[in-house]
């Protein structure tokens, strides 16, 4: 069952419009890319990494009903009948979710639209309280976490791409996978070298928002280290693919070469060639020709370890990840300078000339596009495009503790997951940053997922 504690971590409060802002835009967004999920298949198959889709957006309802109605302001019922029973994603095995007796798709609709409506009433005039601010940004990224789901489900499921309506400020190509009037940028080879030094690994107060996992932050020793400027390419891993990297058994770990011989694949997930022998893509509903400088995306951990063995190259760890994003250089270049940003090129918000995010594209771009996002030492698209696997299993930081949403991290820290930073074209701006920190499975491909490389250390 999800917990909820008396009292909330240390936020800094937000203006009340401005939670009310976001809370409405995610759920604009989920409608978005329900709707006509909901419509063909209120359940639909039943697989392990995915959940029934009127399930899911009943959860992301009860998600905001327990925690803000009834954690927060202490209503003292649920705004649906059993919602608890259904919808408690703590305490429903992820194969139940199919037999339930779930509300009709109009009847959760209106649970999510009672709920909503609720909390914005009681959002007060001005400033809200540090209490309200956490839990209100709590749900909001939670609910921005399964958009991104919602997307790579319709990936997984071959849904046609979602309508997401007019972007922002108009500057995207909603359809393409290109912003319009931006040419294919191409491929950006070579490193990177990072002075070595002390670091801050995670997330510190200047941090508007930040999960359980992400602190308290501890100081660590990183070695000089050289680290790609950008991900491995699409074209990069078919050379692996080609030089038969999947029946290679010396590339693969045993449980990598476990995993490979029992998924039967010679190629990544939704790789295959055409009457020509070249390589396509599917992208939700659709083949296309295999973009060559675009990341390599829907890699498992296993694929990508295998990768670096063929190529003489290793996956970052987390820490060395974040201070390629994070720090900058002294003015000589022989060490880091103090302080971190907060995202690669600064402390300014996304936009859409430095960063890959909030789905607007539907698509990764070329992996040397966006050089205004460029860390200071000249790392490209550490934020958004794709999530990048590192070499880190996922921890716990020394001194962690759970904090309202209990289940968040502490259940799988023993569970075999990896850590992969920096988001995706599917991630929403408001929720990534340097010290942000995803995990999952070594096997998982599903996701939007590929990696960026370290040169071998010297012995």
């Amino acid at each position: 069952m999800l917990s909820t504690p008396l009292s909330t971590p240390p936020t800094p409060p937000r203006a009340a419009d401005e939670l009310a802002a976001m809370l409405t835009d995610a759920r604009e967004r989920s409608l978005a890319l329900m709707h006509d999920t909901l419509e063909a298949r209120e359940l639909g198959p039943r697989l392990a990494i995915v959940n029934p889709p009127l399930w899911e957006l009943g959860h992301l309802g009860f998600f905001h009903d327990h925690f803000a109605l009834r954690g927060l302001f202490g209503l003292p019922d649920y705004q649906l009948a059993d919602a608890e029973r259904l919808f408690d994603s703590s305490s429903i095995a992820h194969d139940d979710r199919w037999s339930l007796p779930l509300p009709s798709r109009e009847q959760t609709l209106d649970y999510l639209s009672r709920v909503q409506q609720a909390m914005l009433e009681r959002l007060p005039d001005g400033e809200a309280s540090p209490a309200q601010s956490y839990v209100y940004q709590l749900t909001t990224l939670h609910e921005d976490m399964h958009g991104e789901a919602f997307l790579y489900t319709r990936q997984t499921l071959g849904d046609p791409a979602p309508d997401l309506g007019t972007p922002p400020h108009g500057d995207f190509g909603a359809t393409s996978g290109t912003p319009d009037g931006e040419a294919p940028a191409g491929a950006l080879p070579g490193d990177v070298a990072i002075p070595g030094g002390r670091h801050l690994l995670g997330s510190d107060e200047s941090i508007p928002f930040r999960f359980d996992n992400e602190k308290p932050p501890m100081e660590i020793d990183v070695a000089p280290f050289s680290i790609a400027k950008t991900p491995v390419t699409n074209a990069e891993f078919a050379a692996f693919v080609d030089d038969g990297g999947y029946a290679r058994r010396e590339l693969w770990s045993e449980a990598g070469w476990h995993w490979c011989q029992h998924q039967e694949r010679q190629a990544p997930l939704y790789w295959r060639r055409d009457v020509n022998g070249r390589w396509e893509e599917r992208r939700f509903d659709r083949w296309l020709p295999l973009a060559p400088h675009q990341p390599a995306v829907h890699v498992s951990w296993f694929e990508a370890e295998a990768w670096c063995r063929w190529a003489g190259r290793r996956l970052p760890s987390e820490a060395e990840w974040e201070v390629a994003a994070s720090r900058e250089p002294s003015p000589d270049g022989t060490a880091l300078a103090p302080g971190k940003r907060r995202f690669p090129w600064g402390n300014t918000p996304p936009e859409s000339r430095l960063a890959n995010l909030d789905a607007w594209r539907l698509a990764p771009l070329d992996v040397a596009a966006l050089p205004g996002g460029d860390s200071a030492f000249g790392c490209r698209q550490m934020l958004g495009n794709v999530w990048e696997w590192t070499a880190s299993p996922f921890g716990p930081f020394p001194g962690f503790e759970p904090e309202l949403y209990r289940d968040y991290s502490a259940p799988w820290f023993q569970e075999g997951r990896y850590v992969l930073r920096g988001g995706a074209w599917a991630t929403r701006g408001r929720l990534i940053h340097n010290g942000y920190r995803n995990f999952f499975t070594p096997e998982r491909r599903d996701m939007l997922a590929g990696f960026r490389t370290c040169a071998l250390r010297e012995r």
